[in-house]
């Protein structure tokens, strides 16, 4: 887990999201990637970058201190923990939405020309036996 910082920015090795300092008439004014409309202080900055990536390590989600850490993050922010979650959250959902999936199989019968699998007219995955629900 580390941030690195300059005079400028706040990155994480752990997640997309940043903090930028905010050319604005404040000479402290920091704004976080996923916290967005607010104004925050180097240090709240910093915090919320941390709290990002506490909440970005999958081996800790079980962990109280990482939770009693997440949550002390939080409230440096002056959010709740949840709420922070939440945004994260909805940041992880629109990356998703925006990036194509690249596994995806191309359209049923796609022929190589068209940068698609050759399916030949197939399914590519088979899906068993109808359902019937009732």
């Amino acid at each position: 887990m580390t941030i690195q910082t300059t005079e400028w920015t706040m990155i994480s090795d752990l997640s997309p999201e940043s903090a930028y300092r905010d050319g604005g008439p404040f000479a402290d004014a920091w704004r976080l990637s996923w916290l967005p409309g607010r104004i925050l202080s180097r240090e709240q900055a910093f915090a919320g970058m941390e709290l990002d990536e506490l909440l970005s390590d999958p081996d800790m989600v079980h962990d109280r201190m990482t939770h009693a850490r997440a949550a002390e993050r939080a409230d440096r922010l002056g959010i709740l923990l949840e709420h922070a979650v939440i945004l994260l959250h909805k940041r992880i959902v629109a990356r998703l939405r925006d990036q194509p999936d690249e596994s995806a199989p191309g359209p049923v019968g796609a022929c190589g020309r068209t940068g698609g699998p050759r399916t030949h007219g197939l399914p590519q995955r088979a899906s068993g036996p109808r359902r019937v629900y009732g």
